[in-house]
This record gives structure tokens, C-alpha cells and sequence, in this order.
């Protein structure tokens, strides 16, 4: 039987995030993932300088071998219409491929990682959990993403009236002939927004590699919706003709939920997209999902070793704190679709929104102090 203090079920951005934390404080830490890093993962991938400060990333050495595209601006508009060009002076946004930056975050935290593993049994026993049959930990975390198992022991009904984000997407690596076809500034993505306010698609260059994608509040047709923007792009002539048209897709929990899903318990606690953080306006997680890491590792150090649920329960006042209430808002909904359609065709064609409410406020979140100043 392997024992360690705490467990963490997934090891992505969330996951390695704590671990990062809980072992410079001292704590025996295994991260358990049911993939082999690095591995593919469906994300358009930016990050902000905020989460480089947060995660004390080292640009200089993240950027030997690896994609970092320093973002300068956006291209923003409807599908099908206009675009408006954004222009920062400055790097807002840097470009990452999640397949590297992942394993990156992974490796570096230094604990014990066991990879190619799924989460098949969990079981309580006398104030440990007992994980697979042959781990033995004070503390499970679950940092599994949209369908984690730890969650749904937790009570988590998955897919039970949540309110999910689904999207589709690919990323490439584009041939030289590629290259010279595509029109997309690789310092400057550009976001299409769909006319019903439901959801966006995107178009991001990180040097020669390409993602495009598309994400809406369900997956109603969503596939046609996806083949439909690929052709819109190809139309205008942002992308060459010849780009793959095969999507993966995947799903994710915005931060207001109708039924939020429980955050801890005796001896267990979810952080990331396990707990649903994405947020409602862009559908970011990676900040939200590195941030409730920080947070979760704070409360377990602070709780020396008690992992009952009275010690835990500051977490989900801390989550609140950080990232709003978790009950659903839905601010258009009412509306009827010619409204909510000519509503959004006016706030798309106006500079000043773009700038200081869709980008600064929803897509940047410059108005969100960073970890670093608390």
C-alpha cells in the first residue's frame, strides 16, 4: 500500500497547481491521472500575465522548446459580419498549447506522479481514503475535469441539469504552404461571435499551429454550427481550404449553476472544472482552474493534517469570494432572439465595449486583482 498525505485525482493546470503548493509546504503528495503526459488536450489555449504571475512561470525557460505567442491584440465580431481590430501596444495574452504546457505545470511540481491510471475504486475507511485498492491518503482532491469520479462521489450529479458549455475544436500544426494562405495575425486572435449570444468560435495562430473552434451554451446541432463557421472562414479567406475538418469535442462547467456542485467534504475536496469555474461570459477556465488550486492548498496547509469538513468549509466561501455567486444568472434570457440578435450586432460594432467590457472585463479580466497581491 502506497500512502501519502494527499491524493489528487487529475493533473492538469488544477491538479499540478496544488501539488506545486502543497509540496513546497512539505506535504506527500501523488497525483494520479488516467493519461500518460503529454497528451492532447482540446483548449484554444491563452493565457494572461496574471496566471504567469500566479504560477511564478518562467517565460525565458517555459519558451525553450515550446510555444508562448505573445498577443498584442483581437479581431472581434459577429459571424458574418463586421470585425474590429483591438490594438494593445502590448502583450495582453500569450498563445500555449495545452499538450505542453500541461506537462510542463506537471513536471515541475514535483510530486509523485502516477500516469496511464484511472480512478476505478474509492473507498473511506477509518479517516483515510484507500484509492484503487493499493493508495492510501489523508486527503483526495479532485481536479478530474467535467467528469470527475471524485466529484460524483462527492453527490455531483453529472449532466443532471448542469449548465454545460460544449465545444468543438482542432489544432494543427500548419504546412509551409499553409502558412503563406493563412490570413489570422499570429499576434492577434479573433473571435466570431454568434448572433444569438449563445456562444463564439475562434481562430487562434501560436506560430505555424492553428486551432480553430466553437462553443455554445448546448449541443443542439452543434456540429453543423461547427462546419458552418470552418466554411465561414474559409470563405473569407482566413484559413486555406484544405484545413482538417475533423473537431474533437468536450464540455465544461460554468461557474453559475442552477445546482452548483458540492465543493468538499470530510477529507476530500474538488478544484478546477470538477467543481464547474469556467467563466460565464468567455468560458475561461485556466485562470479560475489554477486559482481554486491555490486556493484548495492554502486551506489543507492551514488545516495541519484535520481534513474534517468544518476545517474544509472556508474553501467554498473562498470560491465565492473570488468568482461570484454559483447560482444561475442568465441576464439575456428573457429576451426575445430579435432583440438579443440586434442587441448584440450594436455592442459588437461599438469600440468602446469591445474594448473595456468584452475584452478588458470578460476575455483579460484586468479588473480581477491577481493572487500575487493577496
Amino acid at each position: 500500500m502506497e500512502s501519502c498525505d494527499v491524493l489528487i485525482v487529475g493533473g492538469g493546470p488544477a491538479g499540478s497547481t496544488c501539488a506545486w503548493r502543497l509540496k513546497a509546504a512539505g506535504l506527500d503528495v501523488i497525483v494520479l491521472d488516467k493519461q500518460v503526459f503529454p497528451r492532447d488536450k482540446v483548449c484554444a489555449g491563452w493565457i494572461t500575465p496574471a496566471v504567469i504571475k500566479e504560477l511564478d512561470l518562467d517565460c525565458k525557460d517555459y519558451a525553450q522548446g515550446r510555444v508562448l505567442q505573445a498577443f498584442y491584440g483581437f479581431r472581434t465580431g459577429l459571424i458574418g459580419g463586421l470585425q474590429i481590430s483591438t490594438d494593445y501596444g502590448q502583450a495582453v495574452s500569450y498563445g500555449i498549447r495545452r499538450c505542453e504546457f500541461d506537462h510542463y505545470l506537471l513536471q515541475r511540481c514535483g510530486a509523485r506522479l502516477t500516469l496511464g491510471e484511472s480512478l476505478n475504486q474509492l473507498e473511506y475507511q477509518q479517516d483515510r481514503w484507500i484509492v484503487n485498492g493499493h493508495f492510501s491518503a489523508s486527503l483526495v482532491v479532485g481536479a478530474g475535469g467535467h467528469f470527475c469520479p471524485v466529484a460524483r462521489f462527492l453527490g455531483a450529479k453529472l449532466g443532471s441539469d448542469e449548465h454545460v458549455i460544449s465545444a468543438q475544436e482542432l489544432e494543427f500544426e500548419m504546412t509551409p504552404k499553409q502558412v503563406e494562405r493563412c490570413q489570422v495575425d499570429a499576434t492577434r486572435p479573433e473571435l466570431f461571435f454568434c448572433s444569438d449570444l449563445k456562444g463564439y468560435g475562434w481562430c487562434v495562430r501560436k506560430g505555424n499551429f492553428l486551432n480553430i473552434g466553437l462553443g455554445r451554451e448546448d449541443n443542439h446541432k452543434l456540429a453543423q454550427h461547427v462546419a458552418d463557421f470552418r466554411a465561414f472562414l474559409i470563405e473569407r479567406g482566413k484559413i486555406p481550404a484544405d484545413v482538417p475538418d475533423k473537431f474533437h469535442g468536450h464540455a465544461y462547467l460554468l461557474s453559475s449553476q442552477k445546482r452548483p456542485r458540492p465543493l468538499f467534504a470530510d477529507h476530500a475536496l474538488l478544484i478546477g472544472d470538477a467543481c464547474g469555474l469556467a467563466s460565464p461570459q468567455s468560458g475561461e477556465g485556466i485562470r479560475p482552474a489554477i486559482e481554486s488550486g491555490l486556493l484548495a492548498a492554502k486551506i489543507i496547509i492551514d488545516a495541519n493534517g484535520d481534513y474534517r469538513a468544518e476545517r474544509l468549509k472556508a474553501y467554498e466561501a473562498q470560491i465565492i469570494e473570488r468568482f461570484g455567486k454559483r447560482s444561475a444568472s442568465n441576464t439575456t434570457a428573457w429576451l426575445p432572439d430579435g432583440i438579443r440578435m440586434l442587441a448584440a450586432r450594436k455592442l459588437l460594432d461599438s469600440p468602446w465595449f469591445v474594448r473595456h467590457v468584452l475584452l478588458d472585463r470578460w476575455f483579460l479580466q484586468t479588473n480581477q486583482p491577481g493572487f500575487h497581491k493577496r
